[in-house]
């Protein structure tokens, strides 16, 4: 299973904490209690492939902005929140996305997805959907409105990152899964190598197995194991 770590980042009180409940545990908190830092695990599966996400929760940027530099380090995606209630959060989070691409040490394909909170109070909204577009356009990253409350989009938020951070992050493991023929577990040369074995036991009692292997590159059907020199054998001893 993959792990991907997840940061969470953004001004104080734009509801962080609220958005990462929502998916995590599918509760609304409805006080507000201000977050030093707070880990989430949760496992999702898409297109029959399990993840691990561990999310980040972290305290209001203007906070404990000399951990940001830490945070972003070891994250592999990020959400950027701020209030659509609270015109102010969002220019944080411009101050935030340019600090990722610093320390990051890049200026695109870095998994983000920057999300307005608290979509439900529409009567308070400050941030207007023309200012939102216009950032999409020049920042390039995709933007959702959402409510914790009435659990409208968090989970889309989620997958859109997900989806970014493997097409950034390829698994590597898959180009190193086992082949049919692999001969020893600690010697990659005799992978696709025709061989022989013996087997018997040694004087301490032990099963001992003795491969004698020629590569491919070297193999020729009528010298395969005549004349192989020491380096050809390898044992592997079972007590």
């Amino acid at each position: 299973m993959r792990n991907f770590n997840i940061v969470v980042l953004g001004a104080g009180g734009v509801g962080k904490s609220a958005l990462t409940t929502r998916y995590v545990k599918h509760d609304f908190l409805d006080y507000y209690n201000p977050t030093i830092e707070e880990n989430y695990e949760t496992q999702v599966s898409v297109d029959g492939q399990p993840y691990k996400l561990e999310i980040l929760d972290t305290a209001g940027a203007e906070q404990f902005n000399a951990l940001n530099e830490v945070y972003i380090k070891s994250g592999h995606g990020f959400i950027l929140a701020f209030s659509l209630t609270h015109e102010a959060s969002l220019r944080e989070v411009d101050t935030i996305r340019q600090q990722i691409y610093h320390i990051k040490g890049e200026t695109t394909n870095i998994p983000i997805v920057v999300v307005g909170t608290k979509m439900d109070l529409a009567n308070e909204r400050e941030v207007t959907r023309t200012a939102i577009q216009d950032l999409a356009t020049r920042w390039s990253l995709p933007f959702y409105e959402t409510s914790a409350k009435k659990d409208w989009h968090v989970t889309a938020v989620f997958e859109d990152l997900l989806q970014q951070m493997v097409k950034q992050h390829p698994d590597v493991s898959s180009r190193k899964k086992k082949k049919k023929n692999k001969r020893d577990y600690h010697n990659p040369s005799f992978n696709n190598a025709h061989w022989d074995a013996d087997f018997g036991m040694n004087n301490q009692g032990c099963l001992e197995f003795v491969y004698r292997v020629r590569t491919i590159s070297s193999y020729q059907e009528s010298s395969c194991l005549p004349g192989m020199n020491k380096r050809d054998y390898t044992t592997r001893t079972e007590c």
